[in-house]
């Protein structure tokens, strides 16, 4: 649903509460739904997944000043995952994983017999799922990755060679900075493993970012040093749509 979620929070009115936008998108369809079960079913997931007036009020900025969809993307991704723990989950450990260990093309049986040890994680479900329904979901986690450009392919599905793009970078390093971590544990932090980056890519683009005078990064030894543009991802998101 990443469109229909662009067109939303573009559409998005701070004046009005959250219930009271999903009812406007409801009553006039603006995206362009299908179906009523398809407007529905926007609405349930957006309402379920987002914060518009809190912590995703600065998402929900970017695409109302219309940064770039292929930027936004990402922010998107990050935001999303705050409190889906299948969709972290599978990004951060499983398809982080099998790029890591070289892997060029990754299936679905690969895909269900991971989604069987989910419980072994913290994933909880309401009851069992059956085999229907693990193909199902592992078809969904598959496609995501495709619709998000870190797979492409039909059938078998393979890594592309994905970069994170530099707004999108900048704004991820405000808001994982704004969990009150340390540099060093900004480097090391596991929420770049969404966008398949080892702590060394982070690294990469943190000293590129620095000689084009983006930022400061400083390392001595083990001490690492980074001063951002901006207090905060809030900040960092206001002065990218000024």
């Amino acid at each position: 649903m990443i469109d229909e979620t662009y067109a939303v929070m573009a559409s998005w009115d701070f004046g009005l509460s959250k219930r009271e936008n999903l009812d406007r998108l409801r009553d006039e369809n603006f995206i362009g739904a299908s179906s009523v079960t398809w407007l529905r079913d926007v609405a349930k997931v957006l309402n379920r997944r987002f914060d518009p007036a809190g912590r995703d009020r600065p998402l929900v900025m970017l695409a109302k000043q219309g940064l770039p969809l292929e930027e936004w993307k990402p922010i998107l991704l990050w935001h999303m995952t705050r409190d889906e723990f299948l969709v972290r989950d599978f990004f951060e450990i499983w398809l982080f994983s099998s790029f890591e260990a070289g892997a060029f093309r990754v299936h679905l049986d690969e895909v269900e017999r991971y989604l069987e040890s989910i419980g072994q994680r913290g994933g909880l479900t309401e009851h069992a799922w059956s085999e229907q329904t693990t193909k199902r979901v592992a078809a969904g986690l598959l496609k995501m990755a495709v619709d998000f450009g870190l797979l492409r392919g039909s059938v078998a599905k393979e890594f592309v060679s994905f970069h994170l793009p530099e707004k999108s970078f900048l704004y991820l390093l405000h808001a994982i900075s704004d969990q009150s971590m340390s540099p060093s544990k900004v480097l090391a932090c596991r929420d770049w493993r969404l966008f398949l980056m080892r702590q060394s890519d982070v690294e990469h683009e943190l000293l590129r970012l620095h000689q084009f005078r983006k930022l400061d990064y400083q390392v001595a030894g083990s001490l690492v040093q980074i001063a951002l543009p901006c207090a905060s991802a809030s900040e960092y998101a206001e002065r990218m749509v000024a």
